[in-house]
C-alpha cells in the first residue's frame, strides 16, 4: 500500500519532517515518491521515481509549518515523475497525496477539462485537486470543499489535501487506513501508519471508515463525510516502544522480525484465559464457524482447520476473503466469522465483514494492529501482540496467529491449560532454535541452492498450508518460483515438473501422516530430485535436513521459521532487497 504523510502546527522545520516520515513509511514499497511543503505563500513540489535515497534535506530547510509527502506503487498511470504524487490544483494552492482508486476518474475528468482544467498526469488522483477546487469556489471552505469533492468519488480511498491559503490539511478515507498524531501544544501528523510519525508523538487518533479530518495545526475536527456532523474522538496512547519498530543491529526488518519470534509467540499466547474461553463457548454455539483471511493470513486459517479438526473434532470452514461474498448463502445470524489480518486494513477481509454484518453474523478479530478498522468493526478482537511489522513479508505475525487460534481449538477441545502448557514450550523451543549455528546453517543451505530458478514444497495436514505459506515467502522475497503442494497431489499432476536435482522441500513432524509423505519424499528423490527436510528427525531420504523440533500439534509454527530465514538468505544472495520486494504492499487495502 501506498504511504501518506502530512504535518501541520507550529514546527518550522515540515519539509524535513516529511522526509523522515517518508523514508519511515518506505517498508510498505514504492515506485515514486513526492514532498509539497508551503514556503511563504508559495508550494514548493519535489517529486521523483525509485528510491528516496540520500535525498538532500537542505532542499526542504526554509521555513515551513505545513507539509504533504507519498510513496507510491503505480495504477492508474505509469511509473513516471509527473505521475508521482502529490497532485495540484489549477491554481497551485491545493496538493493532494491519495492511497486507492478513484474508479469514475474518467468521467470526473471529462467534465473538469469541460471547465477548462488541465491535467499533467495520467492518474486518477489528479482529478482530486481540480474538484476540490471547483468546490472550493462554491463554498469558500476548504474542509467542506473537500467534502463536497468526496462525495462524486466512486471506489475505496484516503486522500490528504494541503491549501496554502487556510494553512489547512484535510484528510478523507473510505477503505485505506489513515492516522492522525497528536503533539501536545504543537501540531498534528497525519499518515498512514504510526511509524511515520512516532519520533515525535506517541499520542493517536484513528479515523473511521467514512470520516473526514481537519486541522490548521491547532484545534482538529472529525466529522462524516456524507452529513458534515462533527464526531468526537478519544486520543490513544501507543503501547509499544519505537525501538520495536526500528532495526537495530540487523541489516534488514525482516531478520530483525524473524529473529523476533524467539518472544512473540510466547506473548501471543498470553492472553486472558477467561476471554479465550467465552470465545471458545462462542464457536461450539454457532451455526457455522468461517475463518478467513488473505495471503499469509489466510494460511493460518487454513492451518487452523487442521487445529480444530483434530484437536478439538470440531468442523470450521476457511475462505479467502476475496472469494468469501460467494459464501454469503450459508450466513445466519447464528454464524460466527474470525477474520485474522496483521494489519487489521486488509480490504477484502473488511469487505467480509460487511458480508457477515449484512445476514448478522457476529464477528471475532484476530490482528496485530490496536485501534485499526478491523478491530474497531468487529464484535470482538484478539491481539496477537506481535509488535510493529514492518518488512513486507509477513513472519511473526503469521506464528502470533497460529499461536492465538491453535490456543482457541485448545480451550474449545477444554484443554486450555494444556494447549497454553504446549505453547509457552514451543516458544521456549523457537528461542532455543534461533542461534547462530541454525542461522549460518540456512545461510550455507541459500548460498547451494540459491541459482535455482524453480523449489518446491510438500506437506501434510497442518503442514500442507505451511507448504503454501512457504512459497508465498520465497517467491515474494527472492523472486523464485516456488510452489506449495499437498504431498498426497503429487501423482496427479505436479510430479510432472521434477527435474534431476530440482530442491524440493518436505515438512515434517512426529504424526500420524509421517510415514505417508515420507513415502512421497520418496518418489520426489526417485525421478532425481534434491530433498531438503524440515523436521524434529533427520530421514534417510533427506540430501539435506534442517532440524526443527519436536512441537506436537504446534510443529506447523515450528517448521515455518526455517523457512522464513531460508528465504531471507534466498533474497540476499539473489542480490534483492527482502524488506521491500517489488510490486508487492505491506497491506493491502484496495481491491
Amino acid at each position: 500500500m501506498c504511504g501518506i504523510f502530512g504535518y501541520v502546527g507550529k514546527r518550522t522545520d515540515a519539509g524535513v519532517i516529511a522526509i523522515e516520515g517518508l523514508k519511515n513509511l518506505e517498508y510498505r514499497g514504492y515506485d515514486s515518491w513526492g514532498i509539497a511543503c508551503k514556503n511563504g505563500s508559495e508550494l514548493h513540489v519535489k517529486k521523483d521515481i525509485g528510491p528516496i535515497g540520500e535525498i538532500d534535506s537542505q532542499e526542504f530547510t526554509a521555513p515551513c509549518s505545513l507539509s504533504i509527502a507519498h510513496t507510491r506503487w503505480a495504477t492508474h498511470g505509469g511509473v513516471t515523475q509527473r505521475n508521482a504524487h502529490p497532485h495540484l490544483s489549477e491554481d497551485r494552492n491545493i496538493a493532494v497525496v491519495h492511497n486507492g482508486i478513484v474508479e469514475n476518474y474518467l468521467e470526473l475528468r471529462k467534465d473538469l477539462k469541460a471547465k477548462g482544467h488541465t491535467f499533467q498526469s495520467e492518474t486518477d488522483t489528479e482529478v482530486i485537486p481540480h474538484l476540490i477546487e471547483e468546490e472550493l469556489k462554491k463554498t469558500g471552505d476548504f474542509a467542506e470543499a473537500v467534502r463536497a469533492a468526496c462525495l462524486h468519488f466512486e471506489g475505496r480511498y484516503a486522500i490528504l489535501a494541503l491549501h496554502t491559503q487556510s494553512n489547512m490539511l484535510v484528510a478523507a478515507r473510505t477503505g485505506s487506513p489513515l492516522i492522525v498524531g497528536v503533539e501536545k501544544g504543537s501540531g498534528y501528523f497525519i499518515a498512514s501508519d504510526i511509524p511515520a510519525f512516532m519520533k515525535h508523538t506517541r499520542t493517536v487518533q484513528y479515523l473511521d471508515d467514512g470520516e473526514m479530518v481537519a486541522t490548521d495545526g491547532k484545534s482538529i475536527t472529525f466529522s462524516d463525510i456524507k452529513t458534515g456532523e462533527t464526531r468526537p474522538k478519544r486520543e490513544i496512547p501507543i503501547t509499544y516502544h519505537i525501538e520495536q519498530a526500528q532495526k537495530g543491529d540487523f541489516e534488514h526488518f525482516m531478520l530483525k522480525e524473524i529473529m523476533d519470534q524467539k518472544d512473540s509467540v510466547a506473548r501471543a499466547v498470553n492472553q486472558d484465559e477467561g476471554e479465550i474461553r467465552t470465545i471458545a463457548e462462542a464457536i461450539r454455539r454457532a451455526k457455522g464457524t468461517f475463518l478467513v483471511g488473505c495471503g499469509t493470513a489466510a494460511k493460518a486459517c487454513m492451518a487452523a482447520e487442521y487445529f480444530f479438526s483434530v484437536v478439538a473434532e470440531h468442523h470450521v470452514n476457511f475462505a479467502h476473503a476475496s472469494e468469501f461474498k460467494l459464501f454469503h448463502h450459508f450466513l445466519k445470524p447464528e454464524s460466527l466469522v474470525i477474520v485474522v489480518s496483521q494489519s487489521g486494513e486488509t480490504a477484502d477481509v473488511l469487505e467480509a465483514i460487511r458480508v457477515a454484518r449484512d445476514k448478522g453474523a457476529k464477528v471475532l478479530a484476530i490482528v496485530n494492529v490496536e485501534g485499526s478498522t478491523i478491530d474497531r468493526e468487529a464484535d470482538y478482537t484478539l491481539l496477537i501482540n506481535a509488535g510493529p511489522e514492518r518488512a513486507v513479508a509477513s513472519t511473526k505475525a503469521l506464528t502470533g496467529q497460529l499461536a492465538v487460534l491453535l490456543l482457541i481449538a485448545y480451550a474449545l477441545a477444554e484443554r486450555l491449560k494444556e494447549g497454553k502448557t504446549l505453547l509457552l514450550e514451543t516458544a521456549a523451543a523457537i528461542n532455543d532454535m534461533l542461534n547462530p549455528r541454525f542461522v549460518e546453517r540456512l545461510e550455507t543451505l541459500a548460498e547451494k541452492i540459491h541459482e535455482e530458478e524453480n523449489l518446491f514444497i510438500i506437506g501434510k495436514g497442518w503442514n500442507y498450508p505451511m507448504a503454501l505459506e512457504s512459497a508465498i515467502k520465497i517467491q515474494e522475497v527472492s523472486y523464485v518460483h516456488a510452489e506449495g503442494f499437498a504431498a498426497g497431489e503429487l501423482k496427479h499432476g505436479p510430479i510432472a515438473l521434477i527435474e534431476k536435482g530440482s530442491p524440493c522441500i518436505v515438512l515434517t513432524g512426529n504424526d500420524e501422516v509421517l510415514l505417508d509423505i515420507l513415502s512421497n519424499a520418496q518418489e520426489l528423490k526417485a525421478r532425481g530430485a534434491m530433498i531438503i527436510g524440515i523436521g524434529p528427525k533427520r530421514h534417510d531420504v533427506f540430501d539435506e535436513w534442517i532440524k526443527a523440533p519436536e512441537a506436537s500439534t504446534a510443529q506447523a509454527i515450528m517448521n515455518i521459521i526455517p523457512i522464513q530465514v531460508l528465504a531471507y538468505f534466498l533474497a540476499v544472495k539473489r542480490g534483492k532487497n527482502p524488506d521491500m520486494p517489488r510490486n508487492l504492499a505491506k497491506s493491502v487495502t484496495v481491491k
